[in-house]
């Protein structure tokens, strides 16, 4: 049996590319047609984008996947597995910076066990004076996030974006209108009719199918073009784990006075104390108490 990387799934086939010495590789390798065997629907289990698996080669040129590999983390919107990183991508202008949504897709690249990248795209609309992207990123970095201020059109912060996502499977979220596929053709140029042809294949703007496919870089990385954590609405995430995903509350809420605090009224709140005092930000303490009364109401809702 061979080792690959499915690199796309359709309609029952997935498209495997080998994998060499257990590393993804990039180059001129043909991804080889797989169904699966149907052990894996008997068991209840479906091979995902992203996977490692074993796979073997069938008389007419196409394959059979035979084993999933362990996987590191599985996402369950979008359906990939093995991701590494989160590239959360969000414009400065244009659409404006929203950063109640940042907010709440960082907590669930926190649920999903992610590390995480902000990378604030279209500098380049912002007047010399406007520090605004500066101010956002030095507030993220307190927290602990990596943070990219980037301009495709000018080619700021490219190459880092491109450097931090080698040899890694990356799925990239965020506002939509941010400039995603200009800075995908900023990373691989030529990449322009692919990347549409992709948008085009995964439906936007339509009420069809979406897939998920590994857009390969020729630096041994993966990006999973895919719609992303596009409805979030706190499904998968009991309320009693939101504060967890609040990386700053953490050495905090150990010193509340009540086990369990939900940090909203309870006397002797470490959590509260911080926020009224100034050691975490307000606006990240606001966005918490949101999304907390939020999972609350579809919790009796549903």
């Amino acid at each position: 049996m061979l080792e690959g990387l499915i690199v796309k799934a359709l309609s029952g086939y997935y498209y495997v590319k080998p994998l060499r010495d257990n590393q993804l590789i990039s180059g001129e390798d043909q991804a080889v047609q797989c169904r699966a065997r149907g052990i894996f629907k008997k068991r209840g289990i479906s091979p995902l984008v992203g996977d490692r698996v074993m796979y073997s080669l069938t008389e007419n040129g196409e394959g059979t996947v035979d084993e999933i590999l362990p996987r590191s983390s599985e996402l369950i919107r979008p359906p990939v597995a093995n991701v590494d990183l989160a590239v959360l991508l969000f414009s400065v202008k244009e659409p404006d910076l929203n950063l109640l949504l940042l907010d709440k897709f960082l907590v669930h690249i926190e649920h999903a066990g992610l590390d995480a990248v902000i990378v604030l795209t279209k500098q380049d609309l912002t007047e010399a004076s406007d520090e605004s992207a500066e101010k956002v990123k030095r507030m993220y970095e307190e927290i602990g996030y990596e943070v990219m201020i980037t301009s495709s059109l000018q080619g700021i912060g490219v190459q880092q974006v491109k450097d931090r996502l080698a040899g890694e499977i990356s799925v990239f979220s965020g506002q939509s209108g941010v400039g995603k596929s200009t800075l995908l053709n900023a990373l691989m140029p030529g990449l322009a009719l692919e990347t549409s042809e992709i948008s085009l294949r995964l439906g936007r703007g339509r009420h069809t199918t979406r897939h998920v496919e590994l857009i390969e870089l020729d630096n041994g990385g993966y990006v999973a073009d895919t719609p992303g954590f596009s409805q979030l609405d706190f499904l998968e995430l009991g309320v009693e784990e939101l504060s967890s995903c609040f990386r700053e509350f953490a050495p905090l809420a150990a010193e509340c006075k009540f086990r369990g605090c939900s940090h909203l009224h309870e006397p002797g709140c470490r959590v509260i104390q911080a926020a009224e005092d100034g050691i975490i930000q307000a606006g990240r303490y606001e966005h918490y108490v949101e999304f907390f009364t939020e999972m609350k109401d579809k919790k009796r809702r549903y």
